[in-house]
């Protein structure tokens, strides 16, 4: 019986030591968290969603400018088609 307790007691201690390991991890983990948000709120680095507005917005303005382009080498077509002389 005493050899029970014992071997309950030590999984007793082996639950309380990796809760306790656990709780550290986390305490770790949020204070390397909260030094590096410290850390790039001082450095002049955009948010993801910032960088990818901005990407969608690049490639938006990419499309409309190859759209534009378009147009302007046919209108230019179609003014240096009426600009020559007509064959005699």
């Amino acid at each position: 019986m005493s050899q029970n307790r014992v071997f309950e007691d030590f999984a007793r201690l082996m639950t309380d030591a990796t809760e306790v390991a656990q709780g550290v991890r986390r305490e770790a983990e949020t204070a390397m968290k909260s030094q590096m948000e410290r850390f790039l709120a001082t450095m002049d680095v955009v948010t993801r969603e910032e960088f990818e507005a901005v990407k969608q917005m690049a490639a938006t303005a990419r499309d409309e400018n190859e759209k534009l382009s378009r147009r302007l080498a046919v209108i230019e077509a179609e003014l240096a088609a009426k600009e020559k002389p007509p064959r005699k």
